[in-house]
């Protein structure tokens, strides 16, 4: 396929260097040091599961859209807003692009400015980050990408893309309940960030104390509630595997959000317990933990964007 990766941050970064040494035809699409290291010195994968160096192309000119296959967007979830009005003059009718980020609604916010016929929805599971420019520190988790049609149907553009994700050798899953499979992870990324950043203390730290596993258990059950509202399928038993999933990290671990907050910069929280709060007004539902965690967090957060 020819492939273009929008931002190649620790998830664009390494899937998009799967894709690569796969022989597809990838461009990367990155502005500033990062742009420069890819262009002179390749993309340097490290990875728990082997070292690789590729040479895709780079580029800041969404002209390589126009004859792309497939989008993927591995920028941050509220920047899709900003991507999918930048790249809506690019896209041909059977241009698919995939969002991976973070979040539940990600796929919503592409369709209010794309057509439907372009909007594929996805999540991934990775834990990796930038070291420097142009090198990739993939240091936890298996890589996945979990992905369907909105509608969840197995067309033939989906399964074709299950063959190339297949040959590009990283786990992959077309999901039979896309929407859920996203709930799934919204609700495990979400009920841990927020807590993580204000505590500002690793998964072991946090998970050591009842007080904190109570928060994380009641922010999930706060999602339970919003998705059922909405037709999502979660129930309880998540909530648990939610805090299963803590207790079976890395003592080391930290959310990416948790790291945005720490360094001053602008984060997910919005998206994330941000999210929740909103759709609870909107649904007439109470989500006291999530809204203790969205306020404590939002002064911060709007320094960080220098709102105030």
């Amino acid at each position: 396929m020819n492939i273009v990766v929008i931002g190649a941050g620790g998830v664009g970064g390494y899937f998009g260097g799967k894709l690569t040494q796969s022989r597809n035809k990838v461009t990367f699409l990155v502005r500033g040091k990062h742009l420069d290291a890819i262009k002179n010195k390749g993309l340097q994968i490290k990875s728990i599961k082997g070292d690789f160096l590729v040479h895709p192309d780079a580029s800041n000119n969404y002209d390589s859209i126009e004859k792309a296959d497939l989008v993927i967007l591995g920028v941050k979830s509220w920047q899709i807003l900003g991507v999918a009005k930048e790249i809506k003059p690019f896209l041909s009718e059977k241009t698919m692009v995939l969002p991976l980020q973070n979040g539940a609604d990600n796929a919503d916010k592409l369709l209010s400015i794309l057509p439907k016929g372009n909007v594929l929805a996805g999540l991934c599971k990775i834990v990796s980050k930038v070291d420097e420019p142009g090198v990739i520190n993939h240091f936890a988790f298996e890589p996945e990408i979990i992905f369907g049609e909105y509608n969840d149907e197995k067309s033939e553009r989906i399964l074709a893309l299950k063959d190339v994700f297949e040959r590009a050798g990283f786990k992959n899953t077309l999901a039979d309940d896309i929407h859920l499979a996203i709930w799934k992870k919204f609700q495990f990324i979400t009920s841990v960030s927020g807590i993580a950043a204000l505590t500002r203390v690793t998964f072991g730290e946090m998970r050591a104390q009842q007080e904190i596993r109570q928060i994380i258990f009641n922010t999930a059950q706060e999602i339970v509630a919003i998705a059922n509202k909405k037709g999502i399928g979660l129930t309880e038993e998540d909530s648990q595997f939610v805090l299963k999933a803590v207790e079976n990290s890395h003592p080391n671990t930290t959310a990416s959000m948790q790291r945005d907050v720490m360094e001053g910069k602008p984060s997910e929280l919005e998206n994330f317990n941000g999210y929740i709060v909103k759709m609870g007004k909107e649904l007439s539902i109470e989500t006291p933990t999530n809204a203790f965690i969205y306020n404590c967090l939002l002064p911060q957060e709007n320094i960080a964007r220098k709102l105030v």
